[in-house]
């Protein structure tokens, strides 16, 4: 007797999250981060953090980093990215043929718990859903960069000092070093006229100021293990993470030098656990938020409103909103 199979038995089920995190490692062990992306002020036309145009949206987290690592955006300049239903219901049509990209958002359930008060929890799920980017788009207006009066005040050249200034933290110049000491809870950096020219600075500057937010009184992060470790190596991709964030929210650098070694010392967490560059990226998300919320202008704004979602699933499971 012979027995049909079914489709689910045969086809094995794909892994979003897993294969997000082998393609990290698959770059990373090329010794490429491919967070980073080649900065040329000549061509440098207003923030490029991913957005959802319907929405009006910025994405968050993990999916800044999935949008940002992608080509399209970076070769045409438009950070503008929407599900298949939001182009559907704006007149627009996704070209016929084009692939999507999968991007995550949590989704949160109540479970039963006998430890807890009123006998529930709440549980916070990873989802995955589809989003195109404007050049898959057919019908989509050309996307047109905010002019220097027209873009947001902490993407200006002085923004960086401005950060700097309300986050009161002790930054110190002198030597060759750029550093972050919890022990003294002290930034440390070259003199400005060591660095290539204001923006190279800048971003040093905040990528040292991401480490500090770690600090007990802050954001908490484990500072203690030393260097060449794991700990002290998942440390500076927090950091690596946040100034690739920053870099496509104020418009200043994105690759920041470090050591040879931190590549190497990346990958073993990251293989092991496909989790892993999820929580970096959130971490990031966190040490973005506090650090650009010195800016008044950025704090005023809701995108660091409390009470308001990450990223909110709407009707029939085929999220609208930018995660």
């Amino acid at each position: 007797m012979s027995f049909k199979r079914h489709a689910h038995e045969t086809t094995e089920r794909r892994d979003p999250m897993q294969e997000f995190a082998d393609r990290i490692v698959e770059q990373l062990e090329q010794g490429v981060k491919p967070w980073v992306r080649d900065w040329n002020p000549d061509k440098c036309e207003g923030p490029q953090a991913p957005f959802n145009p319907v929405t009006g949206g910025r994405y968050h987290g993990i999916n800044v980093l999935i949008l940002g690592m992608d080509m399209r955006a970076f070769q045409t300049g438009d950070p503008r990215w929407m599900t298949y239903q939001q182009a559907h219901e704006k007149g627009y049509q996704v070209c016929k043929g084009e692939k999507s990209t999968t991007i995550f958002f949590t989704k949160s359930y109540e479970v039963e718990d006998d430890k807890a008060d009123d006998g529930k929890k709440a549980v916070r799920i990873l989802r995955h859903y589809a989003v195109f980017h404007a050049s898959q788009i057919d019908g989509i207006p050309p996307h047109k960069a905010p002019t220097v009066e027209e873009a947001p005040s902490w993407t200006r050249p002085e923004a960086a000092d401005i950060i700097l200034k309300n986050s009161r933290a002790v930054i110190r110049t002198g030597g060759d070093r750029a550093f972050y000491s919890p022990t003294t809870d002290h930034i440390q950096l070259p003199p400005e006229n060591a660095f290539r020219g204001p923006p190279e600075f800048a971003a040093t500057a905040l990528h040292e100021l991401s480490h500090w937010t770690g600090h007990p009184s802050r954001l908490n992060h484990d500072l203690k293990p030393r260097f060449g470790s794991a700990g002290y190596a998942m440390e500076e991709l927090r950091a690596e993470l946040s100034s690739a964030f920053m870099a496509g929210e104020i418009g200043i650098p994105a690759d920041i030098p470090n050591h040879a070694s931190y590549i190497q010392n990346w990958l073993k967490p990251l293989k092991e656990d496909k989790r892993e560059i999820f929580r970096a990226a959130a971490d990031a998300q966190r040490i973005v938020d506090m650090v650009l919320g010195f800016h008044p202008d950025f704090a005023a704004t809701a995108e660091l409103h409390p009470d308001r979602p990450r990223s909110v699933p709407p009707k029939s499971e085929a999220p609208s909103p930018a995660a």
